[in-house]
Order: structure tokens, then sequence, then C-alpha cells
């Protein structure tokens, strides 16, 4: 897997912000109407992965100090609070981490071409004033739910092993 590239969700996000304005305005009388709490399950989904990428990162880490001898022995007797981690949940977790950036991404272009249109019609249309809050609301939690999901898939990379030689190519496993 190749790590995401934030140009890749920005010129996602922006497109599709274009494309929703156009729809946006064009049938802006006949949506029906918003509510601030509709994208709030993107922020859910966020802290989610937040918590899952903090979580992660400080198990990893704890398994490294242990392998490298720096961690808890078994005379200290916190050597059994470690629990290894799977590397397919890991492998998973990556998968899961690229989706939510893409799915954070298309939506956050959803809700800024909402916000395209009903920002500037505050003053002549009754309804662009709650559909301004909430377009501001689903562009801060699709934002919240690309960056949970780039520090989660940042937390599931593998960093490169000191056991070689310095410049030398790690080899290939048997």
């Amino acid at each position: 897997m190749t790590p995401i590239r934030r140009r890749d969700l920005l010129v996602l996000a922006a497109g599709l912000a274009v494309a929703s304005w156009l729809m946006v305005r064009a049938l802006y009388g006949e949506l029906p109407a918003l509510r601030w709490w509709q994208p709030v399950p993107l922020a859910v989904l966020a802290l989610a992965e937040a918590l899952g990428a903090r979580t992660l990162r400080s198990r990893l880490a704890a398994q490294r100090e242990a392998r490298a001898g720096r961690g808890p022995t078994a005379a200290d007797g916190r050597a059994a609070l470690l629990r290894p981690v799977e590397p397919m949940v890991v492998a998973r977790l990556a998968v899961l981490a690229q989706a939510s950036a893409y799915a954070g991404a298309v939506v956050a272009g959803i809700w800024g071409g909402v916000l395209l249109h009903a920002a500037p019609a505050v003053g002549r249309l009754a309804a662009a004033g709650g559909d301004t809050v909430v377009g501001v609301v689903g562009v801060a939690c699709s934002a919240a739910l690309v960056v949970a999901a780039l520090w989660l898939e940042g937390a599931c990379r593998v960093p490169p092993t000191d056991s070689g030689p310095a410049g030398a190519e790690p080899s290939a496993p048997r």
C-alpha cells in the first residue's frame, strides 16, 4: 500500500465542492432542510479513529521498546501488560484510514459546495443562515475525519529497521 497523497484529497474535495455548488445552485429550493446534526456522525468517526491512532501508536511503541530490551521486563511485573499487536489488525486499520480519508474529502467537498452557495445568500434567503451553519459544521467534521484518518494511517506505518549497515537495503523476507 502506498500512503495517501494529500494533493489527491485536496483535488477531490475541490472538484466535488464545485460540482455540489452547481447542483445546490440549480436545486436549492427543492432540497430538504439541512439540520446541524447531519454531519455529526463524521465527527464521531473522527474521534474513534483519533483514539485508535493514539492507542495503536502507543502499543506499537511499547512493542518496539520491549523488542529492543528497553521496555518493561518480567522482573518488573509489567511485561504481562504488553499485548502484541496483530499485523492483520494494523493492515485493516490502514485500509480503514485510507477509506476514511477519501470519504472525508468527498463529504468535505459536498458540504463545501453547500457552504459556497448558502453563505453569500444569507441576506436574501431565509434558509441560508441555517444552511451556512450546517455547512460550516459539515466541513469541520469532514476535515476532522480526514485529519484523524491521516493520523491513523501514519500510526500504521512500519518504521525502517536500524539492523543493517548505513545505506544498506533491508533483505527480503525468507
